[in-house]
Parts: C-alpha cells; sequence; structure tokens
C-alpha cells in the first residue's frame, strides 16, 4: 500500500469514528485534537466528502490562486505557468508546475500524491485526467455555472473553500468585501448613463456584450448597467467581439469598463500597446462622452489569469471611485 493510500485510510478512518460519534454530521475543519476529519460540502459535480485539513493540495483554477495564496494554503503542485506574479506561488520552486492548458504536464501530478485538487477554468477540461492519475483525490470543481450570477458563484466558491481550509472567517470576509463594493458602485451608478465594456488586445479594442461578454459581460447584470450597445451573436471571446471601433463610438457611451488582456500575458513584449494608450489615441473614441470626461474604468493589470472575487472586488471599488468622483 503507497503512502498515499495509508495516510487516507488513517483519515478515513477518523472520520467514521467522528461520524458515529456525532450521529452522521461532519466537521469542517480539525479537531483540536489533531485527529483528521473530513468536510461535506458541494461542488458542480454534486457532493464531495475532503479530508480536512488536506494534506497535499494541488491548484489548476485561475480563479482560486490569490485566495488559497492569501490564506497560506501550501501546493505541492499547481498550474504555476497560468499565474500572474502577483501571486506568491510564482516565487515558490517547491511548488510542481503543471504547466498551462496549452501545454500541461498532467501526469506531474501523479508525484505530489494529493489528497485534494482545486480544478477548473482553463484547466477544467483535464477533470477526467486527474481523476485518472490521481485516483484517490478528491477533484473540487466550482467554476461559475451557466445562468447563474456571478458574484454568487464567486462567494460560493470562497465559501466552500473556507469550509475546506477552515477559513470560514476569512471567507466571509472576501464575501462581505465583494457585497459592499458591489452596493457602492451600486448607488453611486446613474442608470441614465449608458455603459460600454472593451476588451483590449494585439493593439485592437474589442468589444465585450453587456451580460455574457469575457469578464466584463456579467459586470452589467450584477451593477445593473444600461448597455450602451447590444449586438446580437455576440460571444465569450478572450479578445472582445469584432465591432468596430466606430460602431463603439456610434453608440455615445458615457462611460467605458476596459480589460486589458495583454497587461496580463504580453505586458513585456515589444509590441504590446496598454489599453490607456490605445483609448487615448483612437481618432474614433475622441468625440465620445466617456473619452471626453476620462469616464474609463479599467479592471486590475492581471485580471486576464486572476478573475477571483479579489479581481471584482477591487474593480467594483474602483469604478464606485470614479463615480462617486
Amino acid at each position: 500500500m503507497s503512502s498515499i493510500k495509508l495516510r487516507l485510510g488513517v483519515l478515513l478512518g477518523a472520520s467514521a469514528l467522528a461520524l458515529t460519534a456525532c450521529g452522521g454530521t461532519t466537521s469542517a475543519a480539525a479537531p483540536a485534537s489533531g485527529n483528521a476529519a473530513t468536510v461535506e460540502i458541494q461542488d458542480n459535480n454534486g457532493t464531495q466528502q475532503v479530508a480536512t485539513p488536506p494534506v497535499s493540495v494541488v491548484a489548476t483554477d485561475n480563479r482560486t490562486f490569490q485566495t488559497l495564496s492569501d490564506w497560506g494554503i501550501q501546493l505541492t503542485a499547481g498550474a504555476v505557468s497560468l499565474m500572474p506574479d502577483t501571486i506568491a506561488y510564482t516565487k515558490d520552486d517547491s511548488i510542481v508546475d503543471l504547466g498551462s492548458h496549452r501545454e500541461p504536464n498532467l501526469e506531474a501530478v501523479v508525484a505530489a500524491e494529493p489528497d485534494l485538487i482545486v480544478n477548473g477554468q482553463r484547466f477544467a477540461q483535464f477533470h477526467e485526467d486527474f481523476t485518472r492519475l490521481a485516483p484517490e483525490a478528491t477533484v473540487l470543481e466550482l467554476d461559475p455555472r451557466d445562468g447563474e450570477p456571478l458574484d454568487a458563484e464567486l462567494k460560493r466558491q470562497t465559501t466552500v473553500l473556507g469550509e475546506v481550509f477552515g477559513k470560514q472567517a476569512e471567507a466571509k470576509q472576501l464575501n462581505d468585501d465583494l457585497d459592499a463594493a458591489v452596493a457602492r458602485a451600486k448607488k453611486a451608478y446613474d442608470k441614465n448613463d449608458k455603459v460600454m465594456a472593451v476588451i483590449t488586445s494585439g493593439g485592437d479594442i474589442g468589444y465585450s456584450a453587456p451580460g455574457n461578454g469575457r469578464t466584463l459581460g456579467p459586470v452589467f447584470d450584477i451593477l445593473g448597467l444600461t448597455p450602451a450597445l447590444e449586438v446580437e451573436d455576440s460571444s465569450e471571446d478572450h479578445q472582445g467581439d469584432d465591432i468596430s471601433v466606430e460602431a463603439i463610438a456610434k453608440s455615445n457611451p458615457d462611460w467605458i469598463l476596459a480589460m486589458d488582456r495583454d497587461a496580463a500575458v504580453a505586458a513585456d513584449d515589444a509590441a504590446y500597446q496598454p489599453a490607456d494608450e490605445l483609448l487615448a489615441s483612437s481618432a474614433a473614441l475622441k468625440s465620445v462622452p466617456a473619452v471626453k470626461e476620462q469616464h474609463i474604468v479599467y479592471m486590475p493589470a492581471d485580471t486576464y489569469t486572476n478573475e477571483g472575487i479579489q479581481t471584482y472586488t477591487e474593480f467594483f471599488n474602483s469604478f464606485a471611485d470614479a463615480l462617486e468622483g
């Protein structure tokens, strides 16, 4: 029997005793005596039993990296290649790098002997691979579900991770901070103001559709924003939809919300053009109210690879600051 099987056998045995003693309820954190326990949670695939605290943790979901790092959770392996350098894990050479979703090194997870894999976002497609390569591990997936409000889904993810890692108070604080930022922005926003969302990439300005556009689309629903332009058959493309800058300008937005995709993945490229420079230098946009009044709000620079609850909280507060100013 391998060491990981032995360890998990001890964990599950202790859990079974705990369940018998307490009439079937599970504990969300290890008891003070140091004996291991399990926590029962719901993820996108149903009910999961997770040993808590987990001994070997693997993380591949970009939305969770900052939370796990801020909570001091040690990783044995992770998608380090997908992490922005704002995440402390990128400076920890002890973490086995599973690569990016385009060039994954999934087999490297075997050596980590994980009992928990926090999987999702770009790595969601590899769920079955992880269950095959690490059959003893719980593969936890908390990607925002289709049809559900993004802010509620971000809070669900944080709450579940808080239960798994015994960080319930920290999770509640993150959720409260998001709610407060949303409330600020909603209170300050005038529904008569038309809003445009754009994604800049490769020197181009792309349209991000209200509701389903990448990253910024859900912001319209969360804050109740009035779209300056709505286009049929819009997509979730990571570079925005191919709508002309002239069409964007014609919609005459009072506010522009922008995500600079390349700031997260190509800022060191000699050809990189920051979003603020692209918008300021666009001849088509120079007469748009949002540009003339400097009513442009940018998402944090690492957003494209760090789309978690902290990123949205920071952005909503930035938007509220601009609206209140």
